[in-house]
């Protein structure tokens, strides 16, 4: 290589993005990663794809020295023996819709991962497989892909120009993987600044190298993925950037938890049968959506769960952890904050799911909080008085699936859909000394069995257990009622003495981008039926 580039000098440099071209392609079943394992990829490059790739140019480099005289342009199916050149085609052909699929596969899972963290538009994401974890296929992405590549085709209609944008597509991708490497050696290997260093000046020298050869053909067709990366980069910063503001216009205008419990017939204000669930982003206070739909229909539900749908920066996030809940105030006034969390890579549940396993943790919380109350005895009537009519401290949350509840009154639920019955609990007792059963409702008949510690003989713990058990009937009744779903619809506009770049981001940008994406009530897979849509103006 040394000897090529001494020889050549300016005209070899230049022809280093021609030569970047034999390793393009290969670097295809690297996108695979969002579906298949390291050492799946490791071992199918090591094997297969490195020893194919090393006998093929062997022998187009031994064709080539054997016939550098000929004055024709020498191509790859010229080198290719005259008795497998079909076969080798067919091959080519169905390499050529790997190579595709991968970069489609590639894309779709980047495409999840990014608007699962806020940073690009909600799309609509299929789960083509039940058992393995990862497949997914987006229509929208899908159709733009077509588009752009027969426009491609039609536009350049010069496979040089095409070898051209891939070459600096390629290696701008190299470049800028190696650049975030050296930061990862320091911040997450935590080695020595010098050793990243000496990475980023070996990799990136080379790579500098290939790099600077294909800018040379900018004119020439590599203009196309510059192009089309300040495209979407402005897209993604767009949408990050007024998501960021809405929520910190969320932020300073939620509502004090006093102005909830000020709430009540004295003010008009009545409570109704149900769950109402208010999505938001905010993970403490009130939001003020919820303040405006009370302000225009003085009325909510009897059993309120605000609930925040959050997406952490890490693939996954066990179940036993994802649940997060606390109440809003006191537990007479049965409000509470749920926070579910979800890493970039994990599958969402479907709304029905969703809305059982949610009130299973509400009844879960419930359980663990009067025993977390019993355990610390509290065992006067006025301390379980209170406890029952204080406002609590929004902000203290437990994380509902992992915590231990040994020694907690242990309760079981049957829920009976004609012959069937399913049931399912906490820890077994010998002996249930009461059951409460609720009036069947919808022919679904649901049982609650609550079990006392038989030693038990203080007043203060049988009004605990008693208070217990009046707040998980009332959420079993308030499931029963149904469940409302409770979502902001929203409308933001730059405000006054704004540049005219962000006038233009905001009330354009965002805005066109927002009514042509999916809403976030697709987003949730909420029913319209149960639906309930409050109507916000963001002044950001």
């Amino acid at each position: 290589m040394f000897k090529f580039l001494k020889k050549t000098r300016k005209r070899g440099w230049m022809s280093l993005g021609g030569i970047l071209l034999c390793i393009t392609g290969s670097e295809a079943m690297f996108a695979d990663l969002g579906h298949f394992s390291y050492a799946a990829i490791q071992i199918a490059f090591t094997f297969l794809v490195y020893p194919a790739l090393i006998l093929a140019y062997m022998g187009q480099a031994a064709y080539l020295s054997k016939h550098h005289e000929t004055n024709y342009q020498i191509s790859f199916f010229v080198s290719v023996p005259e008795s497998v050149r079909w076969p080798v085609l067919v091959i080519a052909i169905l390499a050529s819709i790997v190579g595709s699929q991968a970069i489609i596969s590639g894309t779709f899972s980047i495409i999840n991962q990014s608007q699962s963290l806020g940073c690009f538009p909600r799309v609509k994401v299929v789960h083509t497989s039940d058992k393995i974890h990862g497949q997914i296929y987006i229509p929208e992405i899908n159709w733009l892909l077509m588009i752009l590549c027969i426009a491609v085709t039609i536009g350049f209609r010069d496979t040089k120009h095409i070898g051209n944008a891939s070459g600096l597509a390629v290696m701008t991708v190299m470049l800028v993987t190696t650049c975030l490497t050296a930061l990862v050696i320091i911040l997450c290997w935590h080695k020595p600044p010098i050793l990243a260093l000496c990475f980023l000046l070996f990799f990136g020298s080379i790579e500098l190298l290939y790099f600077s050869a294909s800018l040379t053909k900018f004119r020439e067709g590599a203009w196309l993925p510059i192009l089309l990366a300040l495209f979407l980069t402005t897209i993604m910063f767009v949408w990050h950037y007024a998501t960021i503001k809405k929520y910190e216009f969320d932020l300073h205008n939620k509502v004090s938890l006093e102005w909830l419990l000020a709430l009540g017939p004295s003010l008009g204000i009545a409570r109704v049968p149900g769950i109402g669930l208010v999505f938001t982003d905010l993970t403490s206070g009130i939001p003020a959506n919820f303040s405006r739909f009370v302000t225009n229909l003085p009325a909510f539900h009897r059993t309120l769960v605000f609930v925040c749908v959050k997406s952490v920066p890490v693939p996954h996030v066990p179940p036993a952890e994802r649940y997060l809940v606390g109440r809003v105030g006191p537990a007479a006034h049965r409000s509470y904050r749920c926070i579910v969390r979800y890493g970039y890579r994990d599958v969402h549940q479907d709304v029905d799911s969703f809305e059982s396993e949610l009130v299973d943790r509400l009844a879960d919380f419930i359980c663990y909080d009067w025993y977390k109350t019993d355990r610390t005895n509290l065992y006067t009537d006025d301390a379980v008085t209170s406890r029952s009519n204080e406002s609590t401290s929004d902000g203290r949350l437990a994380v509902i699936g992992t915590v231990s509840l040994s020694g907690a009154p242990a309760y079981e639920i049957e829920e009976t859909l004609q012959p069937a019955s399913v049931s399912g609990g906490f820890t077994s007792v010998e002996s249930v000394t009461d059951v409460i059963e609720m009036e069947p409702v919808r022919a679904v008949q649901r049982r609650v069995r609550f079990a006392i510690d038989d030693q038990s003989d203080t007043d203060a713990q049988s009004e605990i257990n008693l208070q217990s058990q009046q707040e998980l009937e009332d959420l079993f009744a308030a499931q029963q009622a149904g469940t409302a779903f409770i979502l902001g619809h929203s409308h933001v506009r730059a405000k006054q003495g704004s540049s005219l770049l962000k006038r233009l981001a905001i009330n354009f940008g965002y805005n066109f981008l927002r009514r042509n994406c999916r809403g976030p009530d697709v987003a949730l897979k909420v029913p319209p039926v149960s639906l309930l849509e409050v109507g916000m103006v963001y002044v950001v």
